[in-house]
């Protein structure tokens, strides 16, 4: 009798995804199948197989998207888009052929890890009747990794990201903006869509904001609607660089509110290892002076810095001590007296300049670079 139920609860389960028309989700639980069934009812398990390798037939090819199409299953669905201008109300990235997973601050690693995990695990926690989280909310400064951790979940998941692309969404006409955005979230749970809100404060502002109009106020209250309504079935995921300005009440219909800092230091030498590439054994001894001289700065920037580096060495625009001093002289008026010192000391150990060189650079005096890192080396040896 056990195993009969079993059997009811898996089909229970695969009729449903497929009614909801969510493809990827039907083939993922295909999968699971074939392997569950396998040793017990191997002819079921090969039928099953064989429906699965269909599926995956019909959509070989289909991993690349365009801006309007989104290609998920073995037929093309189209996304919503203004009713004037015709421009797509959602954007597409498909990253299921591969992504470097984001670095981040293990806080910050561990919330968007626990995500992927509930919602690969979730007929586990539905069987206790528990719901894996269904929205989340990113917040933090530009360039530490928002969009991009957004867009790990979703190939984590199999599935694409799609954002919600506000230059489409809102309308000068009165009323347009909340139809067009009703639209694109509709489309989205319908699809069982990881869908992105980027720069959530645009169209969820404080509702106390005496500079926007009845339209922009009404958009919130549609926001809260779909966020308190959205399926299990589908992941809805904002991010903001200004929480201030987003409504309270936004706040508390999110299930989880994951806030990304400023990375760290271990963070950033990880960053500028991953950037270098293949100049990456030249630049080692330089690793740990570059990530002293980077504190503060987002991963964005970080990236920014060290591909202006490589472009300088290969074009052979200046030697590397004053390539590297360039970089880091950029960056000194955002470092703590604290973050100067810790600079200091990692470029006395690199050897690559005196004391006198380093003071310069980054205003520490020569007693306390010397009292920290003993005496000055007579010049720089410089790398060929």
């Amino acid at each position: 009798m056990g195993e009969c139920k079993d059997l009811e609860d898996d089909l229970a389960n695969l009729a449903r995804l497929a009614a909801a028309d969510s493809c990827e989700d039907t083939r993922l639980l295909l999968a699971k199948l074939v392997r569950k069934y396998r040793q017990g009812r191997p002819e079921l398990a090969s039928r099953l197989d064989q429906s699965l390798k269909t599926t995956q037939t019909r959509s070989a090819g289909s991993s690349v998207l365009r801006r309007g199409v989104s290609v998920s299953d073995d037929r093309e669905i189209l996304l919503p888009v203004d009713g004037d201008s015709r421009l797509p109300l959602i954007r597409v990235f498909d990253d299921r052929e591969g992504l470097a997973a984001p670095i981040l601050p293990v806080g910050v690693g561990d919330a968007i890890r626990a995500i992927i995990h509930e919602r690969q695990e979730s007929e586990r926690l539905a069987a206790r009747g528990i719901s894996p989280t269904r929205s989340a909310i990113l917040v933090g400064p530009p360039g530490v990794g928002k969009t991009l951790s957004a867009r790990w979940i979703a190939q984590s998941l199999g599935k694409p990201l799609w954002v919600l692309d506000l230059t489409a969404v809102m309308s000068s006409l009165l009323g347009k903006t909340g139809n067009n955005l009703r639209m694109a979230l509709d489309h989205a749970k319908k699809h069982a869509a990881v869908l992105l809100l980027d720069e959530i404060d645009a169209i969820a502002k404080r509702r106390s904001d005496e500079s926007d109009i009845g339209e922009l106020k009404r958009l919130v209250t549609v926001m809260l609607q779909e966020v308190d309504q959205w399926p299990d079935s589908g992941l809805l995921l904002a991010a903001t660089n200004h929480p201030e300005l987003v409504d309270p009440a936004l706040w508390r219909r999110f299930d989880l509110v994951v806030k990304f800092d400023a990375p760290d230091a271990k963070s950033i030498a990880v960053a500028i290892e991953r950037f270098l590439g293949e100049d990456r054994g030249l630049f080692q001894p330089w690793i740990d002076v570059l990530a002293a001289g980077f504190q503060g700065q987002s991963l964005s920037d970080v990236e920014r810095s060290i591909n202006a580096l490589r472009r300088g060495y290969t074009l052979e625009v200046a030697p590397v001590e004053r390539l590297i001093s360039s970089v880091l002289g950029q960056n000194q008026e955002m470092l703590s007296k604290a973050e100067r010192l810790h600079l200091a000391i990692e470029l006395a150990k690199a050897g690559q300049h005196t004391h006198v060189q380093i003071s310069q650079m980054t205003g520490v005096a020569r007693d306390t670079i010397r009292k920290h890192a003993g005496p000055s080396p007579r010049k720089g040896r410089g790398l060929k």
